[in-house]
């Protein structure tokens, strides 16, 4: 029985089935891309369910065949950004608290990473206590596609992640399938999906995480486990210039195929990445990551190759970004550091107010 009253054109379902809150991101058309509204509805959501004794567990999905999440509404990002990206730190500042908030949920919170999970989705499912992929499972953090560095917690997940995989996966903006993010650390459990219905139903009976474990399956083999050894030593270096000049040197068609992916990317949006998950290496906390990636975040607002990355992705498609400056020799150490400085509207404070 639903306790939130909802129309189907919203683009947040909020209903309890059984002992499930449930939370249904609700924008098939446009892959459940987040907006601002959406956020404040699953936190709304969370807050009501925490201490509501007829809610046993709390269960993400995402609407339509596509899959969970493509992340934030990056064409209105663009937008915001163009105008001073006022609204784009509003976001943020509601977005970031939200996946930490996840992290520590009171009750067992299930995320179905079923299709697409890319970006935001990223933030609101793999934070979760328990995270379920797919068959269909295509997980990404693909900022720096579009002139971005990973966020929503993305850069603690990818710089705990086996070897140099994290960074691979965060320099490339590469997809991973659904044994990949299962061996990075980006998902607990394999549920075939014709078991989806089932085990949405056992939920909604009663109990916490150990309802998933009779639907799943074995994991698959992840196919980037496999290239741990050109991957750990072309990544493990300590700038962007280095590491494509190993994976050159590797001859390799698939470390070839890495540094094509590093060119055609932001060099300043490399640099800073590269930066972002080292440090994230030695932060304690996820808050304290995601203090960090608001001021990267807010300062990538400010600068122009947010704007032309999504300009040439989404809204003209040209899919040739013209990036300021354009080689990474043009990018200084005190550019990059720029990106770690407390941003003129003050910092997101998280680290502050938790302690794990």
């Amino acid at each position: 029985m639903s306790t939130v009253p909802h129309d189907p054109q919203q683009d947040v379902l909020v209903e309890r089935t059984g002992r499930t809150g449930r939370i249904t991101l609700n924008r098939p058309h446009a892959l459940n891309s987040l907006t601002h509204a959406m956020l404040e509805t699953v936190r709304a959501a969370l807050d009501a369910w925490a201490d509501d004794d007829a809610v046993d567990n709390v269960l993400l999905t995402g609407a339509g065949p596509r899959g969970l999440c493509a992340g934030a509404d990056i064409r209105a990002l663009h937008d915001d950004a163009r105008l001073g990206g006022a609204g784009g730190r509003a976001f943020f500042r509601v977005e970031y608290p939200l996946n930490e908030l996840i992290s520590r949920y009171p009750k067992p919170y299930v995320a179905l990473m079923d299709g697409l999970t890319m970006g935001g989705g990223v933030g609101l499912s793999a934070h979760a206590a328990v995270r379920v992929v797919t068959e269909r499972s295509a997980v990404a953090m693909p900022e720096t596609r579009i002139g971005l560095v990973p966020d929503v917690g993305g850069s603690r997940l990818l710089a705990r992640a086996p070897g140099e995989l994290g960074t691979h996966l965060a320099l490339t903006a590469a997809t991973m399938t659904a044994g990949d993010a299962l061996h990075c650390g980006f998902a607990d459990h394999y549920v075939p999906s014709s078991a989806l219905p089932g085990l949405v139903a056992a939920l909604a009976d009663g109990g916490g995480g150990g309802v998933v474990e009779p639907f799943a399956a074995p994991a698959p083999e992840s196919e980037l486990a496999a290239q741990r050894d050109w991957i750990d030593h072309c990544y493990g270096a300590d700038t962007v210039e280095e590491i494509l000049e190993r994976l050159a040197a590797t001859g390799l068609p698939a470390a070839k195929e890495a540094a094509e992916q590093l060119l055609g990317k932001s060099p300043t949006m490399l640099k800073v990445t590269l930066a972002a998950l080292r440090r994230a290496r030695e932060l304690p906390t996820l808050a304290a990551t995601l203090d960090q990636e608001y001021r990267i975040s807010c300062a990538a607002l400010d600068h122009p190759d947010l704007v032309e990355g999504i300009r040439a992705q989404v809204v003209d498609k040209d899919r040739n970004p013209r990036w300021r400056p354009a080689a990474l020799a043009g990018v200084s150490p005190a550019d990059v550091e720029r990106f770690f400085a407390a941003p003129p509207g003050g910092d997101l404070g998280l680290a502050g107010t938790r302690a794990g």
